[in-house]
């Protein structure tokens, strides 16, 4: 097993409360379960138990925490095994404090699988939403910390995983300002991670904001329809480069100036058409559209549902290009439309993701894995994608020689593709 260890130094301040007569008892709780009378061991919801000892049953937590979505391991093309996940939380009360370090526990073992030190909470930490002002998180706030683990391989895993959570409260007279907490266990979702085939065919594929740290995909948190949902916590916005590395030649505003446009977008899998949107025009490349609606944001766009709660979504095709209606049967490499620039999009490009329902912002994403890709270089670095992407330059890349096979693993981000 590889667990990651982080070892930078800054701080994130997090609002805590102000009941000084309760801190004590918050940093002195032991962290094991309470117990029943009869001997049986009493657990609290999934995403939710706080571990306390059966001589002190109430333990003062002052910053609350949860995992909405249990994670889902999957393999990526990196070789490792990866579990992405956010941890919630909330505040309760004005007052100042600093959360100084955050574990990732083995239930079953006590073992820390993963360590986020003060440094390491400034890049995984925002504040609802996507905003860190500063790391300051005034009273009665929430946020969440993004977190993500790696394996060497699935077997690793944990069954349980738990989060141990010390804080500092400088208000506080010295022998209060420490807190420790363990909160927020979650059982590791072990569903089946879909395999799907190719979205596109050809070679110079970008892999853009794949999975899975600080990519705009992985941190889209969204309130919709009363939730806060990441439904592209693992979309890819598939681009792609000439013989030369360019994203585009000629004018920038033109979509025909770029190398994916009019590429042909293909069935990954078996499935039945749930959605479809035409009728977008296309929007001039180079900025992002203003004042776009939500009905807007993916243009004309297409969702297949492919079974067992896997839903899969295609953005920002050509007006007139969709060759599916609602209720038609798919098979994997039929053609579903061709790449455009429609809805919320800056340059031409498929945008895919899978989800656990048809509302294409309003569920939460799922991983997966493609059948057979090759990866021949990756991009030295997201602000060099989006150089080349602005200025038409060719991109910096590492080359991968000779190109390695790839099989039923997921495209890490900025990999160059060729399926």
């Amino acid at each position: 097993m590889t667990a990651r260890r982080r070892t930078r130094r800054a701080g994130v301040p997090l609002a805590a409360v102000v009941i000084l007569s309760l801190l004590t008892a918050c940093a002195e709780a032991p962290a094991i379960s309470t117990t029943s009378d009869s001997g049986t061991t009493a657990t609290s919801a999934p995403t939710g138990e706080i571990s306390i000892s059966p001589d002190d049953p109430q333990a003062f937590t002052p910053i609350l925490a949860h995992v909405p979505v249990a994670p889902v391991p999957f393999a990526g093309s990196d070789g490792k095994t990866h579990v992405v996940y956010e941890l919630f939380i909330t505040n309760t009360a004005p007052a100042a404090a600093t959360l100084d370090q955050v574990e990732v526990i083995d239930s079953a073992t006590g073992e820390v699988v993963d360590t986020l030190d003060e440094a390491a909470l400034v890049d995984a930490f925002e504040v609802v939403t996507r905003t860190t002002a500063d790391g300051v998180v005034g009273a009665a706030q929430s946020g969440t910390i993004y977190l993500h683990l790696l394996f060497d391989d699935a077997a690793s895993v944990p069954e349980s995983l738990g989060h141990r959570l010390s804080a500092t409260l400088p208000d506080a007279p010295p022998e209060r300002q420490k807190i420790d907490e363990s909160v927020a266990t979650v059982r590791v979702d072990d569903r089946e991670v879909v395999e799907l085939g190719p979205p596109l065919e050809g070679t110079g594929y970008l892999a853009a904001d794949g999975c899975c740290d600080s990519t705009r995909h992985r941190r889209a948190a969204l309130p919709v329809n009363g939730s806060l949902t990441i439904a592209q916590r693992y979309a890819i916005d598939w681009e792609q480069v000439d013989d030369e590395g360019r994203i585009y030649v000629g004018e920038r505003t033109d979509p025909n100036s770029y190398a994916i446009y009019g590429d042909e977008a293909l069935a990954v899998a078996e499935g039945t058409v749930v959605k479809v949107l035409d009728g977008f025009e296309e929007q001039v490349p180079g900025t992002f559209p203003e004042n776009i609606s939500i009905e807007e944001a993916d243009g004309n766009s297409v969702v297949i549902d492919l079974g067992a709660g896997n839903f899969v979504m295609y953005a920002h095709l050509q007006p007139g290009s969709p060759r599916v209606e609602v209720g038609d049967k798919v098979e994997p490499g039929d053609v579903i439309g061709l790449v455009g620039n429609s809805g919320n999009s800056i340059a031409p490009h498929l945008h895919l993701h899978l989800m656990d329902s048809p509302l294409p912002l309003a569920s939460s994403g799922l991983p997966y894995t493609i059948d057979d890709f090759t990866i021949s270089g990756q991009t030295v670095s997201t602000e060099a994608f989006d150089k080349a992407e602005a200025d038409g330059t060719p991109l910096e890349y590492t080359p991968v020689d000779p190109p390695t096979s790839h099989r039923d693993q997921y495209p890490m981000d900025q990999s160059l593709v060729t399926f």
